[in-house]
């Protein structure tokens, strides 16, 4: 934890294969800082693999080897800061980071264990904002009829069902009828009943990050969904909406980055459906605008840099496919952490 603002940073960013592990090497790419990066995934053929200065392979993060192999890649690698891209392993490392940053000196940027399991839960995110004061989708889980009943009663059709912990859109349905309801829940092992804000074209994500007790720096896109992943983003100049993340973040306390995804009720009032303890898949969309949350992060843990707001470009990003090309001498050439 010794490098100077200006040196080359060593950074790991793991879920090479994932569209978060993916935007974080992005984001990397349109930073200003000189580094030299390691990608990790489970698969040799994952793309992000082969977009660094080096690349390994891991068990997956359910796996008993799953941290030997991240001690045995730390400790080789120097690493200044490890990045994590994907879901599964933030449970883990969150667990880990004390032991891990003391041990070999490298910076795990992961929030603690009780913001990650807010995060992971939908109940759990919907009870966090009501507990704090904030407005939060009406709900209710599947072994809970009164409770689904109450939502029938006030919100009518039609309602959202859910997994209670899942991501991108993964068995989520917008169902019509009491019928559709029945069918709906008889499919998930663990669901989740919440009452509809808004409409498709009125979503948003956002992003806030925390460090020493505030939120500094907040940006909020509208956004289009497609197969439950952002495809059109359009940065949104609102002081208001800004505040009410910025509140979020503060009552969350994450370490470092939050991603709140959100949509406006008739009142006017923003009602947040999930949040990721993390950097999000917009990462590297709201870094084009000129929010560089990863930059941002490194330069504060790094080198002590204060987070402060950026101008903010006011910008419409399309996504689209692109295609990285390996041979099979790359592929056969990666080795295990």
């Amino acid at each position: 934890m010794t490098v100077s603002s200006g040196q080359v940073v060593r950074v790991a960013v793991t879920g090479g294969g994932a569209l978060l592990g993916q935007g974080i090497l992005r984001a990397l790419r349109q930073s200003t800082l000189r580094t030299v990066t390691t990608v990790v995934d489970v698969s040799p053929l994952a793309a992000g693999l082969y977009w660094g200065d080096e690349a390994f392979l891991v068990p997956p993060a359910s796996s008993d080897a799953y941290l030997d192999a991240l001690r045995a890649l730390l400790a080789r690698s120097r690493t200044d800061i490890l990045l994590i891209g994907t879901d599964v392993e933030l449970a883990p490392l969150a667990c880990a980071r004390a032991e891990f940053e003391r041990e070999f000196g490298t910076y795990i940027l992961v929030s603690s264990p009780d913001v990650i399991a807010i995060a992971d839960d939908k109940f759990a995110t919907a009870a966090f904002f009501g507990a704090h004061g904030f407005a939060a989708p009406a709900s209710a889980l599947a072994a809970d009829r009164d409770g689904i009943e109450r939502i029938v009663a006030e919100h009518g059709f039609p309602l959202i069902v859910k997994p209670r912990v899942g991501a991108r859109s993964y068995g989520v349905s917008l169902v019509h009828s009491r019928a559709a309801l029945d069918d709906a829940l008889a499919q998930l092992r663990d669901g989740l009943v919440q009452e509809c804000i808004g409409s498709d074209d009125g979503e948003y994500t956002a992003s806030g990050l925390y460090f020493d007790g505030r939120c500094d720096a907040a940006i909020v896109m509208r956004r289009d969904l497609r197969d439950g992943n952002t495809y059109r983003a359009y940065v949104v100049s609102d002081a208001t909406l800004d505040g009410w993340v910025r509140r979020w973040t503060e009552a969350l306390r994450p370490h470092g980055p939050a991603n709140f995804q959100f949509r406006i009720d008739p009142d006017g009032v923003p009602r947040v459906f999930e949040i990721n303890g993390r950097f999000s898949g917009t990462t590297p969309l709201r870094a084009l605008a000129g929010f560089n949350e990863v930059e941002m992060c490194i330069r504060h843990l790094l080198w002590q840099e204060p987070i402060m707001q950026p101008n903010v470009r006011r910008i419409t990003v399309l996504r689209h496919w692109s295609e990285t090309v390996v041979t099979q001498e790359q592929v056969d050439a990666l080795r295990p952490a």
